[in-house]
């Protein structure tokens, strides 16, 4: 299995990034170190705006106009998925619990939302009554997810004490999993930018961008 193959290797905006989104033609990223959702101009490598998140930012998706972001609040950790209006900031009413209050990344395939879940390994999908109505197993702990055509793609790791990290694909048609490469760093959070998969190299304060395998 060979690694992946990165195009570039960004320095962080603030340190720890944890959670990524690509919306509107800019990337999005959540620190978990300053508890900040950042902009990003992809081209410029600035930051265009930011807002302070109600927690530490696990987990984040484009949906729409809007972001979800899956955060950890309170001194117990609940994870809970608020609602991102960019330019504006978070809904103060939108709130909506994580199943069995556990999730880290976020995923949605156009009509639905997907909760991961790191140490269940599986990925739950969530109707319109916000309750589970699928559920998906991956063979490793997941640590970042994204939506490519008609395939899920998960950062999974059996050891987040180790640099052991596969790149693995869900077909959404035979509900199967497949690592497709390694990551041979503690890869969190990936988005699609239409050409190219994103993840973050928490623990160095990067952010990578590399090629989607074939």
């Amino acid at each position: 299995m060979n690694h992946i193959e990165e195009i570039k290797r960004l320095a962080s905006p603030a340190p720890r990034p944890q959670s990524l989104a690509w919306h509107n033609g800019t990337l999005w990223m959540g620190s978990m170190e300053s508890e900040t959702i950042y902009q990003i101009d992809p081209e410029t490598w600035t930051v265009i705006w930011e807002v302070k998140a109600p927690g530490v930012p696990f987990g984040m998706v484009s949906i729409g106009e809007e972001l979800r972001v899956l955060c950890g609040e309170t001194e117990k950790d609940n994870r809970i998925i608020r609602r991102c209006i960019p330019g504006h900031g978070f809904d103060t009413v939108f709130k909506l619990p994580c199943p069995d209050d556990t999730g880290s990344q976020l995923g949605f395939d156009g009509s639905s939302l997907y909760v991961s879940q790191w140490y269940n390994k599986v990925v739950l999908q969530l109707g319109i009554d916000d309750q589970v109505h699928k559920s998906l197993s991956s063979p490793h702990g997941i640590c970042g997810q994204v939506f490519v055509d008609k395939s899920i793609y998960l950062s999974t790791t059996d050891s987040e004490e180790t640099n052991n990290y596969f790149l693995t694909q869900i077909s959404l048609s035979s509900e199967t999993a497949t690592d497709i490469a390694k990551i041979p760093f503690g890869a969190r959070a990936l988005a699609f930018d239409g050409q190219y998969l994103w993840t973050n190299d928490r623990e160095n304060h990067k952010i990578v961008c590399f090629k989607r395998p074939v």
